[in-house]
């Protein structure tokens, strides 16, 4: 994957994962249950496919939709320090 797609896919990625979060928080993720696992697999399948060429990549990945807010407070605290 180019390098430049991998900082804006972990985002996007981020993005949906803050927005899966606030809907459980909302107990709505009931009634997007079957979507939202639909977008895990298609998450999982992507992390795989990255992971093959670039591992640290995946693991962003990964990171992002599992645990999007550890995900977007260490992009932020890296680019308060750029």
């Amino acid at each position: 994957m180019d390098d430049e797609l991998i900082p804006l896919v972990t985002e996007l990625v981020e993005k949906v994962g803050l927005l899966r979060r606030d809907m459980k928080q909302r107990g709505d993720d009931e009634k997007y249950e079957a979507r939202l696992a639909r977008i895990d697999q298609k998450v999982s399948k992507l992390a795989e496919t990255i992971g093959g060429k670039s591992p640290d990549a995946a693991k962003a990945v990964r990171t992002a939709w599992q645990m999007p807010a550890r995900s977007l407070a260490f992009r932020n605290a890296d680019h308060k320090q750029s």
